[in-house]
């Protein structure tokens, strides 16, 4: 979340920095690599996965049919138990609001749909779920950070509570109708950042 799209990740640097040999941090890359997280380069080392044109345009096309797939089976799959975590996540989150801490709102509410993504329990789904909540999650800082209104914010907020209810009551409909209502909300503001308003034109005397 501190690092931009494509930076380059200097193996001598973070391993001094970690305290830490070069072996066990490749280990480290090579996990993050496969999670999505960076990309590493044969023969010239590690990178900050990247946010291209090719990357956001599958984004946009392909969230929300994977996000509303995955809160219909969550409503349909999960467990008591991880309803119970869910709703201390929301605990979480609501006091991320309430103060006004960005870096926990960002946190907490990817935890939030991380749990929901293992609620529905489904192996092909989720390697694609946690991709997009990796880059939601790092386009989506856009609407945390200032791009929203206190009352979207607040929105977002009940519809995490929603969710709750839904998946509680095994409603799979109006998990999906929710998702997508979620969906949304973030997503103008996501749009916004990506296609901002042109500057205005300087006049000519």
């Amino acid at each position: 979340m501190e690092l931009e799209p494509g930076s380059h990740l200097d193996e001598s640097v973070l391993a001094l920095s970690y305290g830490v040999s070069r072996t066990p941090l490749r280990d480290v890359f090579r996990q993050l690599a496969g999670e999505g997280y960076i990309e590493v380069r044969d023969k010239r080392g590690a990178y900050v996965a990247p946010l291209n044109h090719s990357t956001l345009r599958s984004f946009f096309q392909t969230a929300p049919m994977i996000y509303a797939a995955v809160g219909r089976l969550a409503a349909e799959n999960h467990r008591p138990d991880q309803l119970t975590l869910l709703r201390a996540c929301q605990d979480r989150f609501r006091h991320a609001v309430k103060i006004q801490d960005l870096a926990g709102q960002v946190t907490e509410n990817d935890q939030f749909h991380a749990l929901i993504g293992e609620m529905a329990a489904n192996l092909y789904l989720m390697p694609s779920y946690r991709r997009l909540l990796i880059d939601h999650a790092r386009i989506g800082q856009t609407f945390w950070s200032g791009g929203a209104s206190q009352e979207e914010v607040a929105a977002s907020c009940r519809h995490h509570d929603e969710f709750i209810k839904r998946i509680e009551q095994r409603d799979a409909e109006g998990m999906v109708a929710l998702t997508l209502e979620h969906w949304e909300l973030s997503r103008r503001h996501i749009d916004a950042y990506v296609r901002p308003d042109p500057l205005p034109l300087m006049q000519i005397a």
